[in-house]
């Protein structure tokens, strides 16, 4: 050891580097930049490849579109004038039709923001709680939804339930658009339900950390005034997921079993090819576009941005077939689509911070699922902190939330599903084939379908195992109704799904990036623009945005819209529909199917552009490698060890109640799925049987947890103890039959099922009532 009065001793010769050391490290890095190298070439091949096989298809099918309206105009000349005159007398008022639509939707739309723009929900409510007038003032406020005509009143035995709407650019009510939904189902059911709404304008200096402060106090008013059930459940859609993840991580002790659909909790994530919207950020400068534009908005962030964004992700569908379809569909469509357009048309605004914490946290910097995300207070959110079981609710048809930006947080948080059981928790997935991302919230299929069983799941859910499931409906028949059950999945599942965990790399060289660029216009340009801006400059630039000067030129505003009320007037009461066999009618369809597909192409170009760029600039070899991930802590290593060891001084101790929950759980695992008919015969036993049905349901939680945990790390000692926990012949042979009439065996029972419950009866030496052994033996 050097002390201060001793100086380092001098360099010897034959320390110091030579030539061959400088040598065998120039060789060290040139192999690793060669691998580098191969590696990203081949990564760029294989994803141009694949675009270029995406756009094959898109082309071909194309041509196909051309070959059908060749086909289609092979039209017998006799009959060539009299179906003619026949289109053109229809699609005249159909043209008729579609403007004053349009007139009414753009009229409807500005009264909407004249007026404030109210929430879009279908129900009546109160406001319970106005964030306003909060400690920390937000422009939030917790409702109550009034049951309306013909829906049965509120159980009082019922636990509440609390739904998050989005705020990303519009304003609040879609999880509530219409009967058939979210907020219509929950009110079937009974549930006293709450919703939380948004005002146009956020508070000045409000902050996310706000937010979810409110948000918390929303819970605690819904416990205060429902004492006696339990934590609500919660469903967050979209950008509410967010918000009640991250309200789940920081308060988990107000919050129940909680559903998020079409959530992008892991923007990194995605397959080659597929997933072009993850690229964005890293190509568009991360948080600074939205940036600059807050700052030359005076402050506020426009959510008419996002809007337009969003349209121009699918411009087939959300610039062309929206409208191409009302006018080829006007008198089925033009009601839902005025409905629709209120709401779509109605921009929300942020601040500065709390658009730049998405962006950075979420979009870009994939901070939230990788457990680095600090709210504005300096509050650290650790999603495996979330206590409560979790239903996630993803899409392989949602281009904004694709399945694996929904679901990739969970091996990101959790590693592996063996943590998840030992950590007392319970997550389940679920996916659809092919609604599209607005359509997880406003379509009545979806809804009557998925968040239907997704809520008969939610009552039950506490009463599963903990451990990672996947949701999976096994269709009725004549004979027999739709059947819900949980198959038991391990990370590998969701991993085979996306990408290898190496693409990560070329996102977190963007993040630097993009990082290293706001910095920079944080100290030189940012300071310019928010000194030059003025209030009144910012109004002007919020007034000529696109999609607000199209909403004035379509609406009543416009002297050339309003004029077309008579002719519209006349059109409706002349109106008779074509016959939709009618050629021309059909040629009119082809050539709106032939641009949407071209449209279609020129977004395919656009994303393998992005996509092909993206890599070629930040999958670079060029780039320094990142350091390996680190591996646990001395402290988390020492932490879990004490935990394990908690948990097995546990296994032989209990009594009636503890060898009943353990005996499911050991069954639970042993059949690979578990049906939602036995969850709920086993939720109703907790509930109405003794012991149970005297503790609360925190306590019946505990109970399911530590006995999981047992049987997760104890393995067969678990079932060796039951013996030494039920002492007494009748407890044993009474336990055995309540498990028994809970499995309802029968023939078509799986084999390692029916094989462990002998295995439990043998280690207990008790048979249950009529029980036949796998060899068909009499008990």
């Amino acid at each position: 050891m050097v002390t201060p009065e001793q100086p380092a001793p001098e360099p010897q010769a034959n320390d110091l580097p030579t030539a061959g050391d400088a040598a065998s490290h120039f060789q060290v890095l040139a192999a690793q930049y060669g691998s580098l190298s191969a590696q990203s070439q081949a990564r760029l091949t294989e994803v141009t490849r694949l675009h270029a096989e995406r756009l094959l298809r898109g082309t071909t099918a194309l041509w196909s579109d051309f070959l059908r309206m060749k086909d289609a105009a092979q039209i017998d000349p006799l009959l060539t004038a009299p179906l003619f005159r026949d289109y053109l007398r229809d699609a005249q008022q159909r043209a008729i039709l579609t403007g004053d639509t349009l007139r009414e939707a753009a009229t409807a739309a500005i009264a909407h923001e004249d007026t404030g723009l109210k929430p879009v929900l279908a129900f009546d409510y109160d406001v319970v709680v106005e964030g306003a007038t909060l400690p920390r003032p937000v422009n939030y406020a917790l409702v109550r939804i009034h049951p309306p005509e013909g829906v049965p009143p509120t159980k009082a035995d019922l636990r509440p339930w609390v739904i998050i709407d989005p705020r990303s650019g519009q304003g609040s009510g879609i999880g509530g658009f219409k009967a058939e939904s979210e907020v219509g189902i929950a009110l079937a059911e009974g549930y006293p339900v709450y919703f939380v709404i948004f005002s146009q304008y956020p508070m000045p200096g409000q902050t996310l950390a706000d937010v979810t402060a409110a948000e918390a106090e929303f819970l605690r008013h819904v416990r205060s005034a429902h004492p006696a059930n339990a934590k609500p459940f919660v469903t967050g859609n979209c950008q509410g997921g967010w918000a009640t993840m991250i309200l789940a991580a920081t308060h988990p002790d107000l919050i129940g079993p909680i559903v998020i659909a079409g959530v992008p909790l892991s923007p990194w994530a995605g397959r080659a090819g597929q997933n072009p919207l993850r690229y964005l950020g890293g190509m568009t400068g991360g948080a600074l576009p939205a940036q600059m534009l807050t700052d030359l908005g005076g402050g506020l962030f426009d959510g008419a941005a996002l809007v337009s964004n969003f349209e121009t992700m699918n411009p087939g569908r959300d610039i062309w077939r929206k409208y191409a379809d009302l006018f080829g569909q006007i008198d089925t469509r033009a009601a839902g689509f005025i409905d629709f357009d209120r709401w779509w048309s109605g921009f929300y605004f942020m601040n500065a911070g709390e658009i730049r914490w998405i962006i950075e946290n979420i979009f870009v910097g994939n901070r939230l699922a990788r457990g680095l995300a600090v709210l504005d207070d300096g509050l650290r959110i650790d999603l495996s902190r979330i206590t409560s079981p979790l239903v996630v609710f993803a899409s392989h048809g949602d281009a904004v939330s694709t399945v694996q930006m929904a679901l990739r947080w969970i091996p990101d948080v959790w590693g592996t599903a063996a943590r998840i059981r030992e950590a007392g928790r319970t997550i389940i997935y679920t996916t659809h084939d092919s609604a599209t991302h607005l359509s997880i919230f406003v379509s009545a299929d979806v809804a009557d379908n998925n968040h239907r069983r997704i809520g008969s799941v939610i009552r039950t859910i506490e009463a599963l195992p903990p451990g990672l499931y996947e949701m999976a409906v096994q269709e009725g028949t004549q004979d027999a109704a739709p059947e819900v059950h949980f198959e038991a999945r391990d990370m590998d599942a969701i991993l085979a799904l996306c990408d290898p965990a190496d693409a990560d790399e070329a996102f977190a060289n963007a993040d630097a990036m993009v990082d290293w660029l706001t910095r920079g216009y944080d100290l030189f340009l940012g300071p310019w623009l928010r000194a030059m801006t003025s209030g009144p400059a910012a109004e002007l630039g919020r007034s000529l945005h696109p999609l607000r000067v199209q909403n004035w030129m379509l609406s009543d505003a416009n002297p050339a819209m309003a004029s077309l009320k008579a002719p519209a007037q006349a059109a409706r009461e002349a109106r008779t529909a074509l016959d939709e066999t009618n050629p021309f009618y059909a040629m009119e369809r082809l050539t709106t199917d032939i641009v949407a597909r071209q449209f279609d192409l020129m977004r395919d170009l656009r994303e393998a552009a992005t996509e092909i760029g993206f890599l070629a600039l930040y999958a670079n070899p060029l780039w320094r490698p990142r350091e390996a991930p680190r591996g646990p802590s001395k402290a988390q290593i020492a932490a879990e060890a004490t935990a394990t060891a908690d948990v097995m001084a546990l296994v032989e101790r209990g009594g009636y109640a503890e060898g009943i929950v353990r005996m499911c759980v050991i069954l639970s695992r042993a059949g690979g799925q578990v049906r939602q008919d036995r969850i709920e015969r086993f939720s109703a036993m907790l509930h109405i049987r003794d012991p149970f049905s005297s503790m609360t349901p925190e306590m019946r939680r505990k109970l399911i947890d530590v006995q999981s945990q047992i049987v997760e790390q104890a393995g067969p000692s678990a079932e060796v103890a039951l013996m030494r926990m039920l002492r007494d012949d009748i407890d044993r042979y009474r336990a055995v039959n309540i498990v028994h009439d809970l499995m309802e065996f029968g023939p078509d029972s799986p084999a390692d099922l029916v094989a462990k419950f002998e295995v439990l009866q043998v280690a207990l030496r008790t048979r249950a009532r009529g029980w036949r052994s796998p060899a068909g033996s009499e008990p």
